[in-house]
């Protein structure tokens, strides 16, 4: 072997070298390329999106490939590396040259190529694409019949290539994708999307009006307390019953009345109970996105939530649930009334509250597993009736009742979470 020979041999094994790292790089990087982002840059028009997006149509095509080429490389740097090696060194120069490739190999051709493109998955898959698909094309006659074998000993296994499709994201999986985006959106907006996904796990019990809550006109009544009650109470709507809320008649909405006041029409009983809406009726237990799209398609606004004996059990609106996406927007003044900040950190909150809007304004975990409201929750940790000045702890909160009335906790002061003793 004269020097010419020793010197292309010696370019070939450090081209065959890089090409083992290359293909050892194109693998790694188009498997661990995100799938949902190229979709997003495809969408935009954007070309190597495109193409990476065709090549991973097949990955079996691709990444016969990709293995056929690193494979050819490594065997033939191996057979060069064995020549230079017995040229120089004789019979023992064989198993050196051996050692000293697989060390090499793996270092140059396999760890740092690889960890990088496990690193930039996507910037690696952006300059390779083009290359992996000239590849292809030039070795397609090969890869065809590799996969061919391939794909008829995988169909004994009953697992068909050609028909395999990525598998949809579950909600768990997406409520980990929208965890992940902290610091890219704003919290606002990634609480919307949790608060998207979290609607079909929550019911209309989880967030209604509870029945002791609701406030509204009994038509009983002198009609001079009915305008009172009307004029004092700013809301969109009133629920009109007759003597007890499991006699309601209807729904009054304000604007209607308001109408009339300005107008000095006489108000009458009878003419409250012609602007009346039909009560609309929905049983307890119904997931809250189903819900969401009876109110669409009725163009209602407010359910009256009953049980299996037609119980009203509480109230529910329109609001109520855009509530639970976007948080408080319609009730900001009323959420202030009935939790208030404490300069040592506590909280005072009306017993009324419920637990999932208490932890949305603070921020903190009550548990939700359990009782709706901030008096249910005590309660039952208590396992007796409350009393002025007892404390509970739940969840690693403490819990100061502060005033009962009628055997119910109307106001509390949660203190924040104690700090966990060391392990």
């Amino acid at each position: 072997m004269n020097n010419f020979q020793i010197f292309i041999f010696s370019i070939l094994l450090v081209a065959l070298i890089l090409f083992a790292a290359f293909f050892s790089c194109a693998e790694t990087a188009l498997m661990a390329v995100n799938r949902y982002r190229l979709r997003h840059m495809a969408r935009l028009k954007k070309r190597y999106a495109i193409r990476l997006l065709q090549l991973l149509k097949r990955p079996d095509r691709l990444l016969g490939a990709i293995l056929i080429g690193n494979t050819f490389a490594n065997m033939i740097a191996s057979s060069l590396a064995t020549l230079l090696a017995f040229h120089f060194w004789g019979e023992h120069g064989a198993l050196l040259a051996a050692l000293t490739l697989t060390f090499v190999v793996l270092i140059f051709a396999e760890i740092a190529p690889k960890t990088l493109a496990a690193i930039y998955p996507e910037k690696v898959a952006r300059w390779v694409a083009y290359p992996v698909q000239i590849i292809l094309k030039i070795l397609y006659p090969v890869v065809w019949f590799a996969n061919a074998i391939t794909n008829n000993l995988l169909k004994l296994l009953r697992i068909h290539v050609a028909h395999h499709t990525a598998e949809p994201l579950s909600r768990e999986e997406l409520r980990s994708i929208v965890y992940d985006t902290s610091g890219k959106i704003s919290r606002q907006y990634q609480n919307m999307l949790l608060g998207i996904l979290d609607l079909s796990k929550l019911t209309v019990d989880d967030v209604m009006i509870p029945r002791s809550e609701i406030s509204g006109i009994d038509i009983e009544q002198p009609l001079e307390s009915i305008i009172a009650f009307i004029n004092k109470h700013h809301q969109d709507w009133i629920p009109v019953y007759r003597e007890n809320i499991n006699q309601v008649m209807g729904v009054l909405y304000t604007h209607e009345m308001l109408r009339l006041l300005l107008s000095k029409t006489t108000i009458t009983k009878e003419l409250l109970e012609h602007f009346l809406q039909q009560p609309y009726f929905v049983p307890e237990g119904t997931s809250l996105n189903i819900q969401l799209g009876y109110f669409q398609q009725s163009h209602e606004k407010v359910a009256f939530i009953v049980d299996e004996y037609g119980e009203i059990q509480g109230l529910l609106t329109l609001n109520d649930i855009l509530e639970e996406i976007v948080g408080d927007f319609t009730s900001s003044l009323a959420s202030g009334k009935r939790i208030q900040l404490q300069p040592d950190g506590s909280y005072l909150v009306d017993g009324a509250m419920t637990v999932r809007e208490f932890n949305r304004t603070t921020d903190w975990e009550l548990p939700l597993g359990g009782p709706r409201t901030i008096n249910g929750l005590i309660i039952e940790h208590l396992e007796a009736l409350p009393h002025v000045g007892t404390t509970v702890l739940i969840a690693g909160y403490p819990i100061e009742i502060i005033h009962v009335k009628d055997n119910r906790v109307k106001l509390a002061r949660v203190f924040p979470l104690l700090a966990q003793p060391a392990p």
